[in-house]
């Protein structure tokens, strides 16, 4: 009886041990304090880039005096590449940056708008409408429209997700795609970005609260996150090969062509 009850110890310490063990394998931030506060400084802010859809809209209290600045929107039908003025849905027509970084606005002409934030792009062109002696009391609202980031590897829906707002962060983008599978690696998550030509990768590690700390807490468009597998996968991914048949038709037929050759030479 003794023995019997000094098993089921051992067993339970180890059942406890075991299951400290897988949690401290997914969970986030372990090295934060409860109640831990910092200061949260430089928030990254989305950037115009080339290839960029801008929707502008001025309003101003002489209605007329503000519809040259904007551009219609028209109707259009799901599926069709054709406008459709009957249809119920309207898409809004925007600005795409060019490859000189900039748009062509209405009255105005070209404005340089690559590097600039919305609230940047919405104060240049309040000053071109009243210098201009355009408007005088303009009201101006800027927003991106094709923002998007893409979430692969080992996550719940992995695909592009478009952003919602101008600081996207890392830990909102995992959101988006259903957190990390138990497969996941949460001390290896890639972020990549391509700038000019130049691309690069920076991996964070989802247990640390270093995370904060990181350039790419802060998503930019058509940033990349990447979660690696972890070993569990991987060898979940061995088993499944080596179960295959083809696998083993292979290896039988390699040794049987070894086998003859052997014996021809011999």
């Amino acid at each position: 009886m003794k023995k019997l009850s000094i098993r089921l110890m051992l067993l339970s310490v180890i059942a406890i041990l075991a299951s400290c063990a897988g949690t401290k394998d997914v969970t986030y931030l372990q090295d934060a304090d409860e109640f831990e506060i910092s200061n949260v400084s430089d928030v990254a802010q989305v950037r115009a880039r080339k290839g960029d859809v801008i929707n502008i809209f001025v309003s101003s209290r002489n209605v007329e005096s503000a519809l040259p600045f904007n551009l219609t929107a028209y109707g259009y039908r799901p599926g069709s590449s054709n406008s459709d003025v009957f249809s119920s849905q309207q898409r809004a027509l925007g600005y795409t940056v060019d490859e000189a970084g900039n748009i062509d606005f209405p009255r105005i002409g070209t404005l340089h708008v690559e590097s600039l934030t919305r609230m940047e792009i919405k104060d240049l062109l309040k000053e071109k409408l009243v210098t201009g002696d355009f408007l005088k009391d303009p009201i101006v609202t800027v927003e991106f429209q094709n923002l998007k980031i893409t979430v692969l590897g080992e996550v719940a829906r992995p695909g592009s997700y478009a952003m919602n707002n101008d600081h996207t962060t890392l830990l909102e983008a995992l959101g988006m795609a259903g957190d990390l599978t138990i497969y996941g690696r949460r001390d290896r998550v890639a972020v990549i970005r391509e700038v000019d030509g130049k691309r690069t990768i920076v991996y964070h590690d989802l247990k640390s609260k270093k995370l904060f700390d990181s350039p790419r807490y802060y998503l930019h468009q058509n940033d990349i996150v990447y979660v690696e597998p972890n070993k569990a996968k991987a060898s979940q991914s061995d088993q499944t090969r080596w179960n295959q048949p083809s696998v083993w038709i292979s290896m039988v037929s390699t040794m049987i062509s070894l086998i003859t050759l052997i014996k021809v030479l011999s």
